[in-house]
């Protein structure tokens, strides 16, 4: 009896601290969600997205972004080039149409399509909701560049995400600086760097965001520019909205 008793304190002493530890590791995925959504105030911006394609040239796009991430919206309304100028997108929680002023006609879309043919896709345009999507299967500590970090492994525990792994490097300021995005099989996808943000009431936007396909010489990058924190009508996140806009 004694000798049993011994041994379940040496696993409940051994097995303390790994519990421990993952559990700190969903609160730095809890961290990094919570500095790249913004649940207290509405957010708006102008995206440029250039995207450089081997042999095909580079293409610019300008959008205003209008996120209100309390209730998992987003409206996207492109204003160049001029022959996609009135392009737009609307995410209601699950649902995200695209308008297309030409036709006047809205079509379901997925969040895991490309944005405009960049490689952003159209999940990357809101609020982050790692700690929710994805579980914690290792943890590390690294360097990247002058960065101290943790670099997760995860894995998606639902259908719905963009990928199903990702490697995420998060500095000890809880800012994501690196993720990478591999498929089910562990093939890399894509990688995104965000070197560096800009701070606006106390809260943290990225300068721009580095996209660079795995599979091609294709990249994009989408640098963020007037970012306002003043509330948006709710008329700005319906069809209606999208509708004028085009016209």
């Amino acid at each position: 009896m004694i000798k049993h008793r011994f041994l379940l304190t040496l696993m409940l002493i051994f097995s303390f601290p790994f519990f421990l530890e993952a559990e700190d590791y969903r609160a730095i995925l809890e961290k990094a969600d919570a500095l790249a959504s913004y649940l207290d105030s509405d957010f708006s911006a102008e995206y440029t997205i250039v995207h450089e394609k081997s042999g095909s040239g580079r293409e610019t796009t300008v959008s205003a972004v209008f996120r209100r991430d309390s209730d998992y919206k987003y409206t996207i309304i492109v204003a160049e080039p001029s022959i996609n100028r009135g392009q737009g997108y609307l995410k209601l929680k699950d649902t995200l149409w695209f308008y297309d002023p030409e036709s006047r006609r809205f079509n379901f879309t997925s969040s895991k399509e490309r944005f405009q043919n960049s490689n952003a896709r159209n999940s990357d345009f809101t609020r982050s909701t790692l700690a929710q999507d994805y579980d914690v299967l290792s943890a590390s500590r690294t360097t990247l560049g002058t960065f101290n970090c943790w670099l997760l492994d995860l894995e998606a525990n639902n259908d719905e995400v963009t990928y199903p792994k990702m490697k995420i490097w998060v500095s000890d300021d809880y800012l994501v600086r690196k993720t990478e995005d591999y498929s089910l099989s562990g093939q890399l996808l894509r990688t995104t760097a965000i070197p560096s943000y800009q701070v606006l009431e106390g809260r943290f936007i990225p300068r721009a965001v580095y996209f660079f396909e795995a599979l091609v010489d294709e990249k994009t990058v989408i640098s963020i520019a007037k970012p306002s924190f003043r509330a948006i009508p709710d008329t700005v996140f319906t069809k209606t909205f999208l509708e004028k806009s085009g016209q």
